[in-house]
C-alpha cells in the first residue's frame, strides 16, 4: 500500500512538474513574440489583436515603413437573396503612427430561392461596386506600461452607381463621412480588448438627402501562445433613428506564413427578420519593412 502511495505521489509530482514547465515554456513564449513587435522597433508599439471584419487602418501605433495588403470576401444569407461582398485594399504607414487605406468594396447578389412569388420580393438590388474608400487612422497615445493605444481616425467613401447604370448617369452618386474612435488594451500577455466607435453620415447627390446611424464596434480575444494566431469575438451594432441591429462575430485568425494570416468570420445576427447566418474570409499579406532597433544584449 505505501508502494502504491509512493508510486502515485510520484506520478502526480511528475505531472505537475510537466505542466509547471508547460506553462513556463507557454510564457515565454509570449514575451519572446511580444518582444518582437514591441521592445526590437522605435517608437513605441503595443501588441494588440484586432478584428477581422471591421478592419482597421494599419496596426494600431504603426510604424513608418508598415504596409498590408487585404483580399476579403463573404456571403450573407438574406430572407429573400443572397449577398456577396469582396474587397480589396491596401495600407500603409508614410510615418510614425499614421496609417493610411485604399480600399475598394464591391457588392454582388443572388435570389436563394426562398421568395413567395409575390410583391416583388424576388428583386434583389442591383450589383454595385460600393464606393472608393480612403482612409486614416492616427494613434495619439501609445503606452506599453499600460498596454494601451488610442487613435483618431477618419474613412470618407466616394459612394458609386449601380454597376448596370454606369454608362447611364454620373458615375458618382454620394459621400460618406465616418469619424471614429479607438481605445484598445491588453490584459496580460494573451486577452485583448478593442472598441471602435463613431458616427456614419451619408449624403446623395441626386436628391440631396442625409442619412445617419451611429456604429459602436467591441471585440475581445484570446491569443494563441506564441503564435499570431487568436480566436475571438466581434460584436457590430448599428443604430439608426429607433432601429438597430447587433451582429455577433465568432473569429478566429491563423499564420499561414511568417507574412501571410487567415481570417475566418461568422456572423449572427441577434434579429433574423432579414439578415440570417453571414461568413467572411479575410487573407492578409504583410511584406517585410526595415525599421528595427539593435536589441540589446543582458
Amino acid at each position: 500500500m505505501s508502494y502504491f502511495f509512493l508510486l502515485l505521489t510520484a506520478t502526480r509530482a511528475i505531472a505537475q512538474s510537466e505542466t509547471d514547465s508547460l506553462r513556463q515554456l507557454n510564457d515565454r513564449l509570449d514575451s519572446l513574440f511580444i518582444d518582437e513587435v514591441e521592445d526590437r522597433r522605435t517608437p513605441d508599439k503595443v501588441l494588440h489583436a484586432e478584428p477581422l471584419y471591421i478592419d482597421l487602418i494599419r496596426d494600431l501605433g504603426a510604424r513608418k515603413g508598415e504596409r498590408e495588403w487585404n483580399v476579403g470576401m463573404g456571403l450573407t444569407d438574406n430572407l429573400y437573396y443572397d449577398t456577396y461582398d469582396m474587397l480589396i485594399e491596401y495600407e500603409w504607414a508614410p510615418v510614425n503612427r499614421l496609417g493610411l487605406e485604399v480600399e475598394i468594396p464591391i457588392t454582388l447578389y443572388g435570389i436563394n430561392g426562398r421568395d413567395s412569388g409575390q410583391n416583388g420580393l424576388a428583386i434583389p438590388p442591383a450589383n454595385r461596386i460600393e464606393s472608393l474608400k480612403l482612409a486614416a487612422q492616427w494613434s495619439f497615445l501609445v503606452s506599453e506600461r499600460a498596454k494601451t493605444t488610442l487613435a483618431l481616425g477618419y474613412i470618407n467613401s466616394i459612394k458609386l452607381a449601380d454597376i448596370q447604370d454606369l454608362s447611364r448617369v454620373s458615375t458618382v452618386t454620394g459621400n460618406q463621412f465616418n469619424p471614429f474612435l479607438i481605445a484598445a488594451k491588453r490584459w496580460g500577455n494573451r486577452f485583448h480588448t478593442l472598441v471602435y466607435t463613431g458616427p456614419v453620415l451619408t449624403y446623395a447627390f441626386q436628391s440631396k438627402h442625409w442619412k445617419s446611424r451611429f456604429e459602436m464596434n467591441s471585440s475581445v480575444h484570446y491569443m494563441i501562445p506564441g503564435t499570431r494566431n487568436f480566436v475571438g469575438l466581434e460584436v457590430n451594432q448599428s443604430v439608426a433613428g429607433r432601429q438597430s441591429s447587433v451582429v455577433m462575430r465568432p473569429q478566429l485568425r491563423v499564420g499561414v506564413t511568417s507574412n501571410l494570416l487567415l481570417g475566418i468570420v461568422t456572423g449572427i445576427p441577434l434579429s433574423r427578420q432579414e439578415q440570417r447566418l453571414s461568413s467572411f474570409l479575410r487573407l492578409i499579406y504583410e511584406p517585410a519593412h526595415k525599421n528595427r532597433k539593435p536589441v540589446q544584449n543582458g
